[in-house]
């Protein structure tokens, strides 16, 4: 087994461990650890809220999630030589749940976790269609999930980390925070907001010298958007055997990981929309150097996935256009052909049964397809959504029988509203 070179005792909160992450990002923040190019090593992973989310029958948790918190990263670790302009190599090549555990209080131990977030906590994809809080909880068995609160479904979980980059620079930073306050400059006041701006309350910068916090703090960016040095991606094919292609911003790369997911589909739609879990994560570590001008890697990750991603068969699929809801007409607006392909889906599947915020707590935990189908044809791009159909127990297939009637048992739980 390679070297553990992050360790997390389950018994003790991030911030108690042996060695602390973080939850912003700053080029000031100290590594963990240094590590050779070429080294193989094996990473603990704490899920994004550190166990504030429980396995229970109650979206309380989901109502009051302290997003100032997260998200809880291990690392950062340190490549010897690696210098602005390389590019890290990262192969990943083992991950899963917390090990050595039937079941548990951490959400790895044994089952995982979705959420359908307030609107007025972070909200979703489709926040203005479901407002409210909502949690489903999945149960491990093997590779497969199962959940109480949306069955007649499972299905194999494709386990991948949905954050993962390197530390930006102090350049890279300060840019970062400035497009970002001006987007929120332009409607300070949206719920949710446009964008995070820096936030000291909360802030966990590893072992960072005491004199330097208040700073470090105000300046750190928050991690919950992808950006150039990878970050939430939440791609859920960067599971056991990809390679992927960082740039490197400061000396040593300084790569940190967390945000581990069971299962996702594609684009997270809740926000909170993949199955959420702790676990653990094996690396490799290699650098190109001057890697990012000689390929044109410059402001994002390039990635190869690996091959372990479960196969499905037949698909049922759903198609969306770039029309609003009360029938107003986008110019090739992808990002709204999407949700209407999504509240397609959900309608549909809502006919067997289901209530909406299942279907929708499922289309962000399964391994659905989202697709950019057609972005040529104005006005309308079209966007599509594809279900697999075997992780139903029953056939969804339109025939001339109608739909078939499943008990949706006891349902999300919803948090009360306040």
């Amino acid at each position: 087994m390679p070297e553990l070179l992050f360790p997390l005792d389950s018994s003790k909160k991030f911030e108690d461990q042996e060695k602390v992450g973080h939850n912003r990002w700053h080029p000031e923040i100290p590594p963990v650890a240094t590590v050779k190019p070429g080294t193989s090593f094996r990473v603990d992973c704490r899920e994004w809220f550190d166990g504030a989310i429980v396995n229970d029958d109650s979206a309380e948790d989901i109502l009051n999630a302290p997003l100032l918190t997260v998200h809880k990263l291990s690392g950062p670790f340190a490549v010897e030589g690696a210098k602005p302009g390389d590019l890290l190599v990262v192969d990943i090549l083992d991950v899963g749940p917390i090990p050595m555990e039937d079941s548990g209080p951490l959400a790895g131990q044994g089952w995982g976790y979705t959420g359908i977030f307030a609107r007025n906590n972070g909200g979703g994809f489709l926040t203005d269609q479901f407002p409210d809080a909502y949690k489903a909880i999945w149960d491990f068995t093997g590779q497969t999930a199962t959940s109480r609160h949306i069955p007649h479904v499972s299905f194999t979980g494709l386990i991948h980390p949905g954050l993962m980059g390197t530390a930006p620079s102090a350049k890279l930073l300060a840019t970062w925070n400035k497009r970002e306050g001006d987007l929120i400059a332009t409607d300070p006041h949206r719920v949710p907001p446009l964008a995070l701006p820096p936030e000291a309350e909360h802030a966990v910068l590893g072992s960072l010298a005491p004199s330097e916090f208040a700073r470090v703090a105000g300046e750190a960016a928050r991690t919950a958007p992808p950006r150039e040095n990878g970050g939430n991606q939440d791609i859920k094919n960067l599971s056991k055997g990809s390679r992927i292609f960082y740039p490197v911003f400061v000396d040593g790369a300084n790569l940190s990981l967390g945000d581990l997911h069971f299962s996702q589909g594609d684009g997270e739609i809740t926000f909170c929309g993949a199955i959420e879990m702790g676990g653990f994560i094996e690396l490799r570590v290699d650098i190109i150097k001057g890697g990012m001008e000689t390929y044109g890697v410059s402001e994002n990750a390039i990635f190869m996935p690996g091959n372990v991603e479960p196969q499905f068969s037949q698909w049922l699929a759903f198609s969306g256009t770039s029309v609003t809801l009360d029938g107003e007409q986008r110019y090739l607006d992808s990002h709204l052909s999407y949700q209407r392909a999504c509240l397609h889906a959900i309608d549909y599947l809502t006919k067997f049964g289901y209530s909406p915020e299942q279907v929708y707590l499922l289309l962000g935990a399964a391994p659905i397809e989202g697709r950019l189908s057609g972005v040529v044809d104005i006005p309308n791009s079209c966007s599509t959504v594809y279900i697999p159909t075997s992780i139903f127990d029953f056939d969804v297939q339109p025939s001339a029988a109608g739909p078939f009637q499943i008990s949706p048992g006891i349902g999300a739980p919803r948090a009360a509203n306040r």
